[in-house]
C-alpha cells in the first residue's frame, strides 16, 4: 500500500483510460447536525413562490445590470486526479503530487470498512453538464411612462368634444339648431285671410271660407282604389275615375286628389265612406284578419281656403276668380292681388318618427298677415238689375254681348258695370270667358261721339243753340262720300236739329270750323285715347290717331264717330263731363280699401279738370234734351216725370282679322234729370240683329236702369217740361 503525503487525497483505481472501474457517482451529502441545529434553531422553511422567485430575479438582474452584486458562483463539477501506478522498474515509494490549491474541503469522516476491489471496466466520458438558462423574466413595465400615455391620450380626446361643443354652442350655434330642428320638425302653411270684396253697401262679393285639399296615402287606398274613385268622382268637378285610380294606386305615401273642397262637400264623401263600410264591418264579423275585407279609408285633408262668391254671377266679370293656388286670375282678383293675398304663415311642431305631432313639445307659429279688403263703388242692387236689363237684350236682338254703365254725375263713381254674357265664378265650367266687355273691348262709338264734337265746338265759341246750317244728303271729302242714315235731301237744320236728327254731314260741316290740332287736343281733354285710369287688367285704351296733323278725311270721321275706338267707361265718362257743366271727373271703381282692424283708406285718383265751359256744357245738354223728344230719334228713352238728355248712336265696326267694316255697334248715352243730372247710363249692343238703331235697341234698357237708379237713390223729379226747342229754320 502506497503511502499518502500531507493532505493528499487518496488516489482512486480506474482513473486511468483503460484501466480500473469507473468512478461512482458522487452520493448526496447526508445532513449533518450543524445543518440539523441551523434548521431547527429557524423553524420551517416556506417554500419559495412564483412571484418571491421572480421578484428575486428581478433584483438580481437589477444587481447585475448595476454592478453592485458579483456574479452567481456556478458550480462546475470536481475532477478527481487520478493516481499514476508506480513502474514496476522503480522498487521506490511514488513521489507524492503537489497538491492543487482548492478550496478547503469539508473533513470527510473516515470510516473503516473493508476496501473495495478495483474494477477494471472503462471509464465513461464525463457528461457535460447543462447549463441552466435563466428563465424568461416577466418585464413589468414602469407606472410613470403608463400614467403619463393614459392622461394624454384622455386629454387628446377631451380636447376634441371641447372642440366640437365651442363649435356647436358658440361658432355657430343657429345653423346647428336649424338642422335639428329641420331633421325633427314638421312645418305648417298657416294660409292667410284673402282680403273681401264689397260693394259700396258692405255688400260682399267675394270672400274666403273654409275649405280642404282631399289627399290620399297610396298604400292605404290602393287595395280599395276602385271603390274609392267611385265615391269622389261624382262629387269632385274636374277629374276622373281613372285619374283619381292612378293617385291613389301610385307610388309613396302622399298624394293629391282635389284642391279646394267645400266642407260640405268633404263631408258628404265621409258619410257615404262610412256607409259603404257598414257592409264589410259586417262581412268580417268572426273571419281571421288575413280573410277579412280592406275597409274604404287613406283618405286625408288640409286646410286649403276657397274664394267664395256669396252673391253668385253678380259683378263676376269685375270681381274676377282665383286659381287652385288662391291666386287672382281676372278682373280685380288678379289686379289687386298683392293687397288682397296677404302674407301666410308658418308653424313648426316637432313630430315622431312616423310624423305625428308630439304633444307638449317646442314649437314655433309665424302668424298669418290677413290681406287687405276692397270696398268698390258698385251698387249690388243696382249691378244685378243692369245684368238681368242687359241680358234680356242682348237675347232679344240676338247681340254677340252688352254692355252698362251706369255712373255718378259730380263722383265720377261707378254704380253698375254690367256685362253679358257673364259667368258663374262658383263653377269653373262656366269659366269659358273670363274678360270684362266694358274695359276690355274697343269699339267705334258712332253717333254718341257727337256730344263731344258739339262740346268741343261751343267751347271754342263756334257753335251756340241759334247756329243754323243747311245740311245735304251728302258730303265729299277727300273724293269720300259721307251720307247720313237716312236719304234726304238738303234740310234746314239748327245745331239742336243735327243732333236731334243724328245728322253726320251737318257735324261734319260744323267739325271742320275748327283747326284739327284744336280738335285732337279736345278729344284727348275728354280721355280718349288715354288709360281711364282704373288700372283694370287687361282695360284698352281704344285707337285715336297719333299726332295732331290729321288729314281731313280722319277728322270727319272721328267727328261723327267712326275712325277712332273706345272701351265703354271711356264713353260714359266723356259723356259725364257734359253732364257735370264741363268738368270731367275720372271714373272710379275702387272707394276704399279696408285694412284688417276695419280701418278704411281712400283711395287716391286722379283729380278732376275742367275740359269745357259750363255755359258750352249747358247748351250741349239742351241739345240733347230733343233726342228724347217726340221728333227726336229716341223717344223710348224717355221717362215720365224726368228731363232726361241723350244721344243714340249706331256705327260699323271692323270684323277682327278682316280690316274690313261688317258688323254693327248700337248705343245709347244720357243722364238724368236733365237740369240737375245725377247719373249717366251708357247702354252698348254690340253684333245686334234685325233693325237697328240706338234708339230702338238701347233706348229701353237705359230708360228702365235710369228709372230703377233714380228710384233707389230717390232722387225726386224736378218738374221741368220739355223744352220746345226748333230742329229746323
Amino acid at each position: 500500500m502506497t503511502d499518502r503525503r500531507g493532505n493528499e487525497p487518496p488516489r482512486k483505481r480506474g482513473t486511468e483510460p483503460g484501466r480500473g472501474n469507473p468512478p461512482r457517482k458522487a452520493q448526496p451529502r447526508r445532513p449533518s447536525a450543524t445543518d440539523s441545529a441551523r434548521s431547527a434553531s429557524q423553524g420551517p422553511q416556506r417554500p419559495e413562490s412564483t412571484r418571491d422567485r421572480l421578484l428575486r430575479k428581478a433584483r438580481e438582474e437589477q444587481e447585475r445590470a448595476n454592478g453592485t452584486a458579483s456574479p452567481r458562483p456556478v458550480k462546475r463539477p470536481v475532477k478527481k486526479a487520478a493516481a499514476k501506478r508506480p513502474s514496476s522498474s522503480t522498487p521506490t515509494a511514488r513521489k507524492q503530487a503537489p497538491a492543487k490549491k482548492t478550496a478547503a474541503k469539508r473533513p470527510v469522516k473516515k470510516t473503516a470498512g473493508k476496501k473495495r476491489p478495483p474494477q477494471n471496466r472503462p471509464q465513461p466520458r464525463p457528461k457535460k453538464r447543462k447549463v441552466r438558462k435563466t428563465p424568461r423574466m416577466l418585464r413589468l413595465g414602469r407606472p410613470a411612462l403608463r400614467l403619463r400615455l393614459t392622461f394624454g391620450v384622455m386629454a387628446f380626446v377631451l380636447s376634441l368634444f371641447a372642440g366640437r361643443l365651442v363649435l356647436l354652442q358658440g361658432v355657430d350655434p343657429d345653423s346647428y339648431a336649424a338642422a335639428a330642428t329641420k331633421e325633427n320638425a314638421r312645418a305648417y302653411i298657416l294660409h292667410a285671410d284673402r282680403g273681401t270684396i264689397e260693394d259700396r253697401n258692405g255688400v260682399e262679393l267675394a270672400v274666403t271660407e273654409d275649405a280642404v285639399a282631399i289627399t290620399a296615402d297610396p298604400q292605404q287606398t290602393k287595395p280599395v282604389a276602385q271603390q274609392l274613385a267611385a265615391i269622389l268622382a261624382p262629387k269632385l268637378p274636374g277629374t276622373t275615375t281613372a285619374k283619381l285610380i292612378a293617385a291613389m294606386s301610385g307610388p309613396g305615401r302622399f298624394a293629391y286628389l282635389a284642391h279646394q273642397v267645400s266642407p260640405t262637400t268633404w263631408s258628404a264623401i265621409q258619410a257615404e265612406i262610412k256607409a259603404a263600410n257598414v257592409p264589410i264591418t259586417k262581412q268580417n264579423k268572426g273571419k281571421p284578419v288575413e280573410q277579412q275585407a280592406k275597409l274604404l279609408g287613406g283618405l286625408y285633408t288640409e286646410e286649403e281656403p276657397i274664394r267664395s262668391h256669396p252673391n253668385g254671377t253678380i259683378a263676376a266679370s269685375l270681381v274676377g276668380v282665383t286659381g287652385g293656388d288662391g291666386k287672382g286670375l281676372s278682373g280685380l282678383e288678379y289686379g289687386l292681388n298683392d293687397k288682397l293675398s296677404g302674407v301666410d304663415g308658418k308653424a313648426v311642431y316637432e313630430v315622431d318618427a312616423r310624423g305625428n305631432q308630439i304633444p307638449n313639445a317646442n314649437h314655433t307659429v309665424q302668424e298669418p298677415k290677413p290681406g287687405v279688403g276692397v270696398q268698390l263703388t258698385l251698387d249690388t242692387d243696382l249691378q244685378f238689375f243692369a245684368e238681368k236689363r242687359i241680358q234680356q237684350a242682348v237675347q232679344q236682338y240676338k247681340a254677340s254681348a252688352g254692355t252698362v254703365v251706369v255712373m255718378d254725375v259730380k263722383t265720377g263713381e261707378l254704380l253698375a258695370l254690367a256685362n253679358y254674357p257673364s259667368f258663374d265664378p262658383n263653377n269653373k265650367k262656366t269659366w269659358t270667358n273670363l274678360g270684362n266687355t266694358a274695359l276690355d273691348r274697343s269699339f267705334e262709338p258712332g253717333s254718341v261721339q257727337k256730344v263731344v264734337t258739339m262740346a268741343a265746338l261751343a267751347d271754342a265759341g263756334l257753335i251756340n243753340l241759334d247756329t243754323k246750317i243747311p245740311v245735304p244728303g251728302t258730303i265729299e271729302v277727300q273724293r269720300r262720300i259721307i251720307k247720313d242714315h237716312w236719304a234726304h235731301d238738303t234740310m234746314n237744320l239748327t245745331v239742336s236739329g243735327i243732333i236731334a236728327k243724328s245728322s253726320n254731314v251737318g257735324t261734319i260741316m260744323l267739325s271742320h270750323r275748327m283747326p284739327i290740332p284744336q280738335f285732337v287736343k279736345y278729344l284727348h281733354d275728354f280721355g280718349f285715347g288715354e288709360p281711364t285710369g282704373l288700372n283694370f287688367p287687361g282695360e284698352t285704351n281704344g285707337r285715336l290717331a297719333p299726332g295732331d296733323e290729321w288729314p281731313e278725311i280722319t277728322r270727319s270721321n272721328v267727328a261723327f264717330g267712326q275712325g277712332l275706338s273706345v272701351n265703354a267707361v271711356q264713353e260714359a265718362a266723356a259723356v259725364n263731363a257734359v253732364a257735370n257743366g264741363g268738368v270731367y271727373e275720372p271714373p272710379k271703381l275702387i272707394r276704399n280699401f279696408v285694412q284688417a282692424d276695419g280701418t278704411l283708406t281712400p283711395n287716391q285718383t286722379a283729380p278732376s279738370r275742367r275740359v269745357v265751359s259750363e255755359k258750352a256744357a249747358k247748351e250741349v245738354t239742351t241739345m240733347m234734351e230733343s233726342v228724347t223728344a217726340k221728333k227726336g230719334t229716341a223717344p223710348q228713352a224717355a221717362i215720365d216725370g224726368y228731363l232726361v238728355a241723350g244721344k243714340t248712336g249706331t256705327a260699323q265696326q271692323v270684323v277682327p282679322g278682316t280690316a274690313k267694316y261688317g258688323a254693327w255697334a248700337t248705343s245709347f248715352a244720357g243722364f238724368a234729370p236733365a237740369d240737375n243730372p245725377r247719373f249717366v247710363t251708357y247702354v252698348v249692343l254690340h253684333d245686334p240683329q234685325g233693325a237697328r238703331g240706338g234708339g230702338l235697341q238701347g233706348g229701353p234698357v237705359f230708360r228702365d236702369v235710369m228709372s230703377y237708379a233714380l228710384q233707389k237713390y230717390v232722387v225726386p223729379p224736378t218738374g221741368a217740361a220739355q223744352p220746345s226747342i226748333p230742329l229746323t229754320w
